[in-house]
């Protein structure tokens, strides 16, 4: 690295070069070799900025001011958060960064085995190559899990994995792997939060997930971090031929959040859906970053992103749809709409289609709004008080990306979610 650049370097770069010359290279399952390769990588390029056109709206490089040194392991949470639903479970935990198997589900089912990246073999990376968000997973990676789910098995519980951060001004890094055999169905919720509301602290997690033939699969991320809390979060699917994918974002914490996510058809007659909802209000600032890889022909794939922004708020969408040449007979729909309860909130809209093949049905679009002050006005004017007539028309206008789940039991559950994050539980069913 040159003189120039050396000068150039954030207190956050120079944060983190110190703290990798001191990182036990032998953990979390990653060789040395990788870990510096990773990290070689990263000190090229640096944090991500505004010049790089996928954080052109989410300077990683002005926002993170410092960098936290990684979590110490073998802490263990006061107290461990609730089931999110009545529903069976099999229960998973990552604390500050580190799969604790003892907190977790005791046995699991016949189908379903569990490790750490350390007892098995890491495989190549499912990430593109070049991200210098993943290199510093890579890099700095405390551990994780393994998930795979045997092909054929339908598992009536679902799998949460819970990452608990019990540690303020610390940073965690997990990386976690999902294997989802042929024609096997399976429920994953992933959530993130923090031992304390208000803690500042840093995550960064990263997860494979690789889905077999004619597998069904429902994935939910209920992103909950402390409100002082960065959060990044980056996520690789490769969806086998004929397989069902739905994928759910829920955003409410965290002063910086970012959910970047990689999604590759491998196989033909293939449907994804890819739906978010972001609930922001203060200084948040959220992103939700999505490429899909239409790789192959005859394949579906629908993205509805909504998001409500209060206060001083900023929400980034960023979405493209890939057709490569060969991929005809693709389907492809993008949509983000977003509702903006003040002035000064501010959204950041980007939906993209890049098309190299001609037999295709795609398209893409974005709307913003305010509250529908007609229908404000007649809800009012039926007795019902402003405060819960608002309530009642955002409830409405993020209804659409939940039912669009097509699984009773995540809509149950992000209704109830929503609900609550809205302050608007009496409204339930």
């Amino acid at each position: 690295m040159n003189a120039e650049a050396r000068v150039k370097e954030t207190q956050a770069e120079a944060s983190l070069i110190e703290q990798f010359s001191k990182l036990a290279k032998d953990q979390g399952g990653l060789a040395a070799e990788t870990r510096e390769k990773a990290f070689a990588d990263f000190r090229s390029a640096g944090l991500p900025h505004r010049r790089v056109e996928e954080w052109h709206y989410t300077d990683l490089r002005a926002k993170m001011r410092e960098a936290y040194a990684p979590a110490e392991g073998g802490r263990t949470p006061e107290v461990l958060p609730a089931p999110v639903d009545d529903g069976p479970v099999l229960r998973l935990f990552i604390v500050d960064g580190q799969y604790r198997a003892d907190l977790g589900s005791s046995a699991m089912p016949e189908g379903v085995t569990v490790s750490s990246p350390r007892e098995v073999e890491v495989k190549d990376s499912l990430f593109p190559s070049k991200d210098a968000v993943i290199d510093l997973n890579t890099a700095f990676c405390q551990g994780g899990v393994v998930v795979t789910v045997a092909p054929g098995t339908e598992l009536t519980e679902a799998i949460e994995i819970v990452h608990l951060v019990t540690q303020p001004e610390t940073a965690s890094y997990s990386r976690n792997r999902i294997e989802i055999g042929a024609q096997a169905s399976v429920l994953v919720i992933e959530r993130f939060e923090g031992a304390a509301s208000d803690a500042a602290y840093q995550t960064n997690a990263a997860s494979e997930i690789s889905v077999g033939d004619k597998a069904r699969v429902n994935i939910i991320k209920l992103q909950d971090e402390a409100k002082a809390a960065q959060h990044l979060d980056s996520v690789s699917i490769k969806v086998g031929a004929e397989a069902d994918v739905h994928h759910f974002t829920l955003n409410a914490g965290g002063d910086l959040s970012r959910t970047q996510m990689f999604v590759e058809f491998l196989g033909e007659e293939a449907k994804l859906g890819c739906r978010g909802i972001s609930i922001l209000g203060s200084k948040q600032h959220s992103d939700v970053t999505l490429f899909v890889d239409h790789a192959v022909p005859n394949c579906e794939s629908r993205e509805l992103y909504k998001s409500v922004i209060d206060e001083k708020a900023r929400c980034v969408f960023q979405g493209k749809i890939v057709v490569r040449p060969d991929a005809q007979k693709t389907d492809g729909q993008m949509m983000v709409q977003s509702l903006l309860l003040s002035e000064e909130a501010e959204v950041n809209a980007k939906p993209e289609l890049e098309i190299f093949a001609d037999d295709v049905q795609c398209a893409h679009g974005s709307t913003t709004g305010d509250i529908d002050e007609d229908l404000l006005f007649y809800l009012r004017a039926r007795g019902i008080p402003e405060a819960d007539a608002r309530k009642m028309l955002i409830l409405a206008f993020l209804a659409e990306a939940v039912e669009e789940t097509e699984n009773d039991r995540v809509i149950a559950l992000l209704e109830s979610k929503v609900r609550a994050l809205l302050g608007a539980e009496e409204y339930a069913e």
